[in-house]
């Protein structure tokens, strides 16, 4: 559990880069964008002290005329959310490197999250990527609809018609995958030890199944994606695929691993 009562602080971009000791990740305050949220979770599993840095805003600052974005685009050559610095080395802006780099700088007592054997590593980058990756789970929630985001992500009607339907195949997948778990006794995704797949999804699933202000607090700045997430829970495809084992393995490797509930900052509600 974490103390609610004090809001995390978060440096200026400019700053962030212009460090070269610490690990720094860039999040929105108030706002648990699902990428940075599981970076987060996944550093916190590692150990690793995280400095928050601000990520800016997508679009037009209105009383500049400027891409809000285009000194992120200057220092690290993209604009994802999250991007992680690391001492002096290169910023990491992809989820498979921002992995690897958190698992190389963990604490030494901390669990490993990329399996070493490799036929386990398969299993849990797979069942990572159709959450996390290109046409995965969240790829296919942000082109449900028409918007900066979704065109960023190539939302056409086709596309969106198509998604629910894709959601709905990639979370059957996780369920029967937990299931077989569960008949052998595991609590997790992969073999019988926590990995990086289980933070990944239990992060990600808070898309389709909402998660409890216990989990995820509420404030001002993320009412607006809570209920994005609440009408896609609602979404029949999902709603007839989504079962009781899918949270309560969820709220598990939250609850058990990662910090809940998770620190924001911005205005709580």
């Amino acid at each position: 559990m974490n103390d609610q009562s004090k809001s995390p602080e978060f440096i200026p971009l400019e700053e962030a880069a212009q460090m070269t000791t610490g690990t720094r990740v860039t999040f929105i305050p108030g706002m648990q964008a699902l990428f940075a949220e599981a970076l987060k979770n996944i550093c916190y599993v590692k150990k690793i002290p995280l400095i928050r840095a601000l990520h800016p805003f997508m679009g037009i600052d209105k009383q500049t005329g400027e891409d809000r974005q285009a000194r992120l685009y200057e220092l690290t050559r993209q604009t994802s959310l999250p991007t992680m610095f690391h001492n002096d080395e290169r910023p990491r802006s992809n989820w498979t490197e921002q992995l690897a780099l958190a698992e190389r700088i963990g604490a030494a007592d901390s669990p490993a999250l990329i399996p070493a054997d490799y036929n386990a590593r398969i299993e849990m980058f797979g069942l990572s990527a159709i959450v996390l990756g290109e046409d995965g789970l969240v790829w296919n929630m942000r082109i449900l609809s028409d918007g900066p985001l979704g065109r960023k992500y190539g939302y056409s009607a086709e596309a969106s018609a198509n998604a629910p339907d894709k959601m709905a195949e990639i979370v059957t997948i996780i369920d029967e995958r937990l299931k077989a778990q569960e008949q052998r006794g595991s609590k997790y995704l992969v073999g019988d030890a926590i990995s990086a797949a289980d933070i990944y999804w239990a992060t990600m699933s808070m898309a389709v199944i909402p998660a409890s202000p216990e989990i995820m607090p509420r404030t001002k700045q993320n009412e607006g994606m809570l209920a994005m997430f609440a009408a896609c829970s609602q979404i029949p495809q999902l709603q007839n695929v989504v079962t009781d084992r899918l949270g309560t393995q969820r709220d598990y490797i939250l609850k058990t691993y990662c910090e809940t509930p998770a620190v924001l900052g911005g205005d709580p509600i």
